[in-house]
């Protein structure tokens, strides 16, 4: 049976076992409902795990795996399915990890989950990939929540390697540093502990422009872009204050110019938003910044144009390089 649904746990109505509960139920409670062949036959016979599936009491999602009751499987129950297939040492592991973790974003499957090299395994539910390391200590283990997964770090810079391309790979670290679930000293020390991890210069790069403040995968396209001309380096997302004393962040700044160069993502769909930008920019204008604006999509598609314009508002304003 495959494992489909998006219901949570809370969906079908899960409480707080009572203080006389038996250890099935509580092993129940903490999985979140789901649990292998293994535990299952520590509590009961096995005409009773046959007796709770042919009545409908329960599911058999995977070979070797159960959720107790009959309803939707959750995102948490795919997470918990997954890590028991794979065996005692499996955890959690890259972009599946992260999310566990809190980041926002990013589609919910598949299911990465980590095994020592070491470690055998079985077949595995559809949707869940196994990746295995050499490396795993005890600091890129998180010490508490269930199931077990790598701490935040390994998490992402797990997620950047194995993702499907650059840009995905960036866009995990970018979204990282956006949400404030990590730090560059954090990345740093897991690249340099993983002997062999993929993207290490792109991931590292990623992770010091995203650390000085540019948070989207546009920002970071043009601070690749002003890098490559050999522009002088902006600041970004520096704070200013607009007229009614509410703080504002400058996507990018050439403060000795006084140019501001704002990037327009998604967000600029949305009425409200684009007029408070403008409100913003008129802000800027009254005290004599220069205002450059980009579709993110530009930045991507016509750098020429992008660089064009930059160096025109700089050069008006008095740089001469």
């Amino acid at each position: 049976m495959s494992l489909r649904g998006t219901s949570s746990t809370a969906a079908y109505g899960r409480r707080l076992p009572s203080d006389d509960a038996d250890e099935l139920t509580w092993l129940l409670f903490h999985q979140d409902d789901v649990l292998s062949l293994d535990q299952a036959r520590r509590h009961l016979s096995a005409k009773a795990i046959r007796h709770r599936l042919a009545a409908g009491m329960w599911r058999q999602v995977h070979r070797a795996v159960f959720v107790a009751h009959n309803g939707p499987v959750g995102p948490d129950q795919f997470r918990w399915a997954a890590v028991l297939a794979a065996g005692p040492q499996a955890l959690l592991g890259g972009l599946t990890a992260a999310q566990a973790g809190g980041l926002r974003g990013f589609p919910g499957r598949p299911i990465h989950v980590l095994l020592p090299a070491s470690c055998r395994r079985g077949s595995m539910p559809p949707g869940v990939l196994v990746h295995r390391t050499t490396t795993l200590t005890d600091r890129d283990v998180l010490a508490v929540g269930q199931p077990r997964r790598t701490m935040p770090a390994r998490s992402i810079v797990d997620a950047a390697q194995w993702a499907g391309d650059d840009q995905q790979a960036r866009a995990v670290v970018a979204a990282a540093f956006q949400q404030r679930l990590v730090a560059a000293d954090d990345l740093h020390r897991i690249v340099e502990a993983l002997p062999r991890v993929r993207r290490r210069q792109l991931i590292l790069a990623t992770a010091a422009d995203a650390a000085g403040g540019a948070h989207s995968l546009a920002e970071l396209d043009f601070a690749g872009l002003v890098r490559r001309a050999g522009l002088p380096e902006p600041a970004r997302q520096k704070i200013r204050y607009d007229s009614t004393g509410r703080r504002r962040y400058l996507d990018a700044y050439f403060e000795q110019w006084r140019v501001h160069v704002e990037i327009d993502g998604g967000q600029h769909v949305d009425p409200r938003a684009w007029w408070a930008d403008m409100r913003r920019q008129n802000d800027l204008w009254m005290v004599g910044d220069r205002i450059l604006r980009f579709p993110a999509w530009v930045i991507r598609a016509h750098p020429d144009e992008v660089l064009r314009q930059i160096l025109g508002a700089l050069r008006a304003a008095g740089w001469s390089g």
